[in-house]
């Protein structure tokens, strides 16, 4: 197992690339599964979960391999195996996008509960209800559900779960309405720039999807897909915890490749709180003034507040000059983080799904253990900060959605470095 050690107190001054959208980027690979022919994507990201997709693909009869230029080539070869097994879709929640391309090109899927991040109650009761309102029939069989379908049929069909649209639902249904006889209105449907890219995909290979971005999509059924070629949108939220590693370091980032329109509400936010966010030649710009100012932040679907960067953004207002208040309205139980950073000098309150921030004058380095990928960044912004040395245990959360984040970070001055740590 690694950890990553910080020695605090460091400048930030430079510029950071945005990596390819992890959560772009699983989808559209698992979407391959629907296509005649060869997809080539460009910037996906070469991380843990993109890896471990690569492997469920293998097993499901997709080849994949990346070329000289960092291209992803994918081609379905094999149909004959419908099944993702316990094995893999465990340690990946997003294992689950496979369900919908199974069901509409095999007509059958057989795949495991997800894994992934323990954040809270995550169920794809709405994935079930779409696909079933699509026409398949559902089984549970030795702990997998088991979904078949000898003829998909388009439907009009509602997303909407108690805490808002579900986004890999929106994507699951999306993929297997495009194959499905006649036409599918998908009302409730996550609004997030990642299902717009999986939209625009499946469209260059021949779908006819309209509404991507709103909540009523429309889908017009299709015989066939074929490959394409498609480049995936920059991560919106590596780029949200780059623009946090600025302000607490008092530093000074340029952020290329940095799609600022995916983060209307996060940059809002940091506007007030006293961050200088603004479009330059060769990026976007990020500073901040010595003082920061509290506020209050509640987590909503996109394009409200994302759920993703509240932990991140938990850490910057531990050094605002007052208090805050943080409500999780998408993940009530997300915030394994708050202990962790307490050890560190932060004042952090839990009340139910609320946290109330006290801020603090400085941060103390500490050995802290990670939970959950967005936790473990946050972890790694409050050693950026603090005095002394902080290590971060438990790499492996950070490895399955940040791309060379050490690299990234000593590029513009912050003293880190990966470790292998001893039994």
């Amino acid at each position: 197992m690694e950890s990553l050690i910080i020695q605090g107190g460091n400048r930030l001054k430079g510029t950071i690339p945005v990596s390819g959208a992890k959560n772009a980027a699983l989808p559209i690979m698992a979407a391959c599964i629907l296509c005649e022919g060869e997809t080539i994507l460009h910037n996906v990201p070469d991380l843990r979960d993109v890896r471990q997709m690569c492997v469920l693909l293998n097993r499901l009869g997709v080849e994949t391999e990346r070329d000289k230029s960092g291209a992803l080539h994918l081609r379905a070869e094999d149909e004959m195996n419908c099944h993702a097994e316990y094995e893999l879709v465990s340690k990946m929640r997003a294992s689950i996008c496979v369900l919908g391309p199974l069901l509409a090109k095999r007509r059958k899927a057989q795949i495991s509960m997800p894994g992934g991040c323990a954040i809270g109650d995550r169920p794809v009761r709405l994935h079930i209800q779409g696909l079933e309102a699509l026409g398949a029939d559902t089984d549970l069989v030795n702990g997998d559900f088991v979904m078949k379908a000898k003829k998909l049929r388009g439907s009009e069909l509602f997303l909407g779960g108690a805490f808002g649209s579900t986004v890999t639902g929106t994507a699951n249904v999306l993929m297997a309405a495009v194959l499905a006889e006649g036409r599918t209105v998908i009302e409730s449907a996550a609004c997030e720039p990642e299902i717009v890219d999986l939209a625009d995909f499946l469209n260059k290979c021949g779908a006819r999807i309209e509404g991507q971005g709103t909540p009523r999509i429309v889908v017009e059924g299709v015989a066939s897909l074929h490959g394409a070629e498609h480049t995936v949108i920059p991560d919106r939220i590596e780029a949200g915890t780059f623009m946090i590693a600025a302000a607490v370091s008092n530093g000074e980032l340029t952020l290329k490749d940095c799609r600022i329109d995916h983060l209307v509400a996060f940059v809002d936010t940091l506007r007030r709180v006293g961050l200088n966010i603004e479009k330059g030649d060769k990026g976007v710009n990020v500073s901040s003034s010595r003082r920061l100012d509290p506020t209050e932040i509640t987590t909503q679907p996109y394009p409200g507040f994302p759920t993703d960067l509240q932990a991140q953004t938990m850490v910057l207002l531990s050094l605002a000059d007052g208090n805050s208040v943080i409500t999780e309205k998408i993940f009530p139980d997300r915030f394994l983080h708050v202990a962790e950073l307490n050890r560190m000098g932060t004042r952090l309150r839990k009340e139910g799904p609320t946290v109330i921030v006290e801020g603090v004058k400085k941060l103390v380095g500490a050995p802290v253990m990670a939970s959950d990928l967005r936790a473990s960044a946050a972890l790694v912004l409050a050693g950026l900060l603090a005095k002394g040395q902080t290590r971060v245990q438990r790499m492996y959360h950070l490895d399955r959605g940040y791309e060379k984040i050490e690299e990234k970070l000593k590029a513009v001055g912050a003293d880190v470095r990966r470790v292998t740590d001893s039994i």
